[in-house]
């Protein structure tokens, strides 16, 4: 049975927190502070930017024997959402002898820290690496701190605390939960939606303001479906990157949130021999992994994307439903053919991600209606892919434009050829016309002035805070003609 609370239940080190009452828009970043007292973590930008708020969030692995834990940013997860999880800050490190986690004691040694305010967030992060990776290389180290902003070392001193933390045995740098365990086990709550006392259908944990306000943790795409329907106006949360930004910045308080992450099928990715369907739950850092080999292009897009903690709760179907014009996934999905699976009620349709947005932030999207699942097609015989990110910062930047490219060579010529770009138009597109310019030509064939022309004859000059349009228009064009040719050259050199 189900049940109908105003109580939000994790494990700390240890012991069961139990938050009663509290606002369900509260932060986890907020609750840690000013209820538990956890002041190491700490708030810089409310964004997920600065890495500041960073924590280890655990669920319980599925053998039961272990917590598998991802980095977070705190300052815009819900604390609804840590409802049977554990969570460990930097105060969690140190053992009750007083003894440093050997992170932080290689910090002090390394002289990594100066004014100490992004420290504990630096030092969570990297915790959270050696979790997983006890013999990190210097890049692996790097790629860890892309979301921690220190404006006083730099970072040398700081990845070589790393490098020398791991210098000891592996043991030694694992964070100790098995407290944890017994506890992550008794605070799980069942499975199945119950019916309230007004009818309605309530999945647990529901948790009720004065105000009747609710938020909502559906474990089938059943009960997510029934929700909707009964609720159109429902707020969908997953990774909470854009509803925390919306939270914290424009003080949203959505009467309705479903959150997704308890619902194991929207976590889960099945193939078949021509393609992949990802769930909508399943996040960002799962599909960089799942497509590494087969796409390496679109893989160094999603690491570019966002640091680790934003990689490990961001969705592909959230970044999709954004629909931000610069949005760096779909310019990827939209040259390799990728469709979305939408959902109503039981009933369910297929759309092509070209065919989804209908404006700025705009899509086909019915009232109840939800994307399912995405679904991305494998490469096909001697396909080409080709995709890359233009920023101001290498990392964790807002685009000033993404440009992919998808085609097979028959010989020297190209042929199915999907151009596809974001921050040119109000939202990610095709590009047709220069499509039509590269269809079975050769990398001879294709002269830079064709492709200027078939950019102004497909999209509205405008310039923006990011890039100015002759900018735009400029990268536009010679990203093309550099994937083109790189493709023709390597055809020629095999």
């Amino acid at each position: 049975m189900s049940q109908v609370t105003n109580t939000v239940r994790f494990v700390l080190d240890g012991k069961i927190v139990e938050a009663q009452g509290v606002r369900r828009t509260t932060t986890v970043l907020d609750y840690l502070r000013e209820q538990l007292h956890r002041t190491g973590t700490k708030e810089g930008c409310a964004e997920g930017d600065c890495g500041a708020c960073v924590v280890m969030v655990g669920d319980l692995k599925a053998n039961g024997q272990g917590v598998d834990y991802k980095a977070v940013n705190s300052c815009i997860q819900l604390l609804p959402s840590l409802d049977g999880k554990s969570i460990k800050t930097v105060e969690s490190l140190k053992k009750a002898d007083g003894t440093l986690h050997p992170v932080q004691k290689a910090m002090v040694d390394c002289h990594g820290s100066q004014c100490g305010f992004c420290t504990p967030g630096i030092v969570m992060s990297l915790v959270n690496l050696v979790q997983v990776n006890t013999s990190p290389k210097r890049q692996e180290v790097s790629d860890a701190l892309s979301g921690n902003l220190c404006r006083c070392t730099g970072y040398i001193p700081i990845i070589d605390a790393t490098l020398k933390a791991c210098s000891q045995p592996a043991s030694a740098l694992k964070v100790d939960d098995q407290a944890d365990v017994p506890l992550l086990k008794e605070i799980r709550r069942p499975q199945h939606p119950t019916v309230s006392l007004d009818g309605d259908i309530i999945v647990q944990p529901v948790v009720r303001t004065r105000k009747g306000s609710e938020f909502v943790s559906p474990s089938t795409i059943e009960e997510v479906a029934t929700y909707l329907t009964t609720f159109p106006e429902t707020q969908l949360l997953a990774g909470s990157t854009e509803i925390g930004l919306q939270v914290n910045k424009q003080f949203s308080r959505p009467k309705h949130i479903c959150y997704l992450g308890n619902v194991k099928a929207l976590a889960t990715v099945t193939e078949d021999a021509s393609a992949w369907t990802i769930g909508a739950a399943v996040s960002l850092a799962t599909v960089e992994v799942l497509i590494a080999q087969a796409y390496p292009d679109f893989a160094e897009v999603l690491r570019r994307f966002g640091s680790p903690p934003i990689r490990s709760t961001a969705t592909l179907a959230g970044n999709i439903v954004n629909g931000s014009p610069i949005g760096d996934t779909m310019p990827c999905l939209l040259a390799l053919g990728a469709s979305l699976t939408l959902r109503k009620g039981k009933a369910t349709r297929s759309v092509m991600l070209e065919n989804f947005y209908t404006g700025m932030k705009q899509n086909v999207l019915q009232p109840s209606e939800f994307v399912e699942a995405v679904v991305l097609p494998k490469p096909s015989s001697n396909q080409i892919f080709r995709a890359h990110k233009i920023s101001k910062r290498f990392e964790q930047d807002i685009s000033a434009t993404c440009c992919a490219v998808s085609f097979t060579l028959n010989g020297d010529r190209m042929a199915g050829v999907k151009v596809a770009y974001n921050g040119l138009a109000p939202s990610p597109c095709r590009a047709p016309k220069i499509e039509a310019l590269l269809e079975g030509k050769t990398a001879g064939d294709v002269s830079a002035d064709a492709i200027d022309a078939a950019i102004a004859d497909s999209f509205t000059a405008r310039d923006g805070l990011r890039a100015t349009w002759a900018y735009r228009s400029l990268v536009a064009r010679n990203l093309v003609m550099q994937f083109v040719e790189e493709a023709a050259g390597a055809a020629q050199e095999a």
